[in-house]
């Protein structure tokens, strides 16, 4: 499924080479978790966190961690931390900026990858299916569905709408992952449930026995 481009959607060359920086969002403050960080509890095989790098690893140019207050909690995962620029805990938007400004300046890389940290169980051809989603759409920023759900978090994103979503945030406060890829035009490459929602996140505490019981089932080697 992709959309047409609304707006700036100019032909694209292939983001497939090379593979893009990916960014694990892990700068939410898990209200809903107690304020403990939800991307590093204790899992079958890891945390969150260190699931989500494993699988992205082999899909990556690079790897990152986009999250605000102490880096040092996530040390033991290996990752650089970037820290938003425009204002700690602004939501995802603003990760994605981070991450958008970084690549600018240091990545080498055409594209952006960004992944919520509490969503590990992502697909190994993640990023190549939404590179060629953009590439066949023609469109700059392609995100993931499964079973008819949107996970606007989960996309890749050309380095050129870096002004736009600049502006979007910090001049009128566009918020809304959603609304800011509808207005620039998004692509959508769609995702099968097999055993398990392959974009399964965290929200809540009960979630977490759900989670324990995937990561358990894929650390055994009965699913992929």
């Amino acid at each position: 499924m992709a959309r047409a481009p609304r707006r700036g959607g100019e032909t694209l060359t292939s983001p497939s080479a090379p593979p893009p920086f990916g960014l694990l969002l892990a700068g939410g403050l898990s209200r809903r978790m107690g304020g403990q960080d939800k991307t590093l509890l204790p899992l079958p095989g890891g945390s969150p966190l260190s699931i989500l790098r494993d699988r992205l690893k082999p899909q990556c140019a690079q790897l990152a961690i986009s999250a605000n207050g102490d880096p040092g909690r996530f040390a033991a995962l290996g990752l650089a931390v970037i820290t938003d620029v425009h204002g700690s805990y602004a939501g995802p938007l603003a990760g994605v900026l981070a991450g958008l400004e970084y690549l600018a300046s240091q990545a080498r890389s055409d594209w952006l990858l960004t992944v919520p940290g509490d969503t590990p169980f992502i697909p190994f051809d993640l990023a190549a299916r939404l590179a060629a989603t953009a590439k066949e759409s023609g469109v700059r920023i392609a995100r993931a569905t499964s079973a008819g759900r949107s996970h606007p978090v989960v996309a890749l994103w050309s380095p050129s709408v870096r002004s736009a979503l600049r502006d979007a945030l910090v001049m009128r406060d566009v918020r809304r992952v959603m609304a800011f890829q509808e207005e620039i035009g998004v692509g959508e490459a769609e995702w099968p449930e097999s055993s398990y929602d392959p974009f399964f996140n965290l929200n809540s505490s009960s979630d977490i026995a759900e989670a324990t019981s995937i990561a358990a089932m894929l650390a055994s080697g009965r699913s992929s």
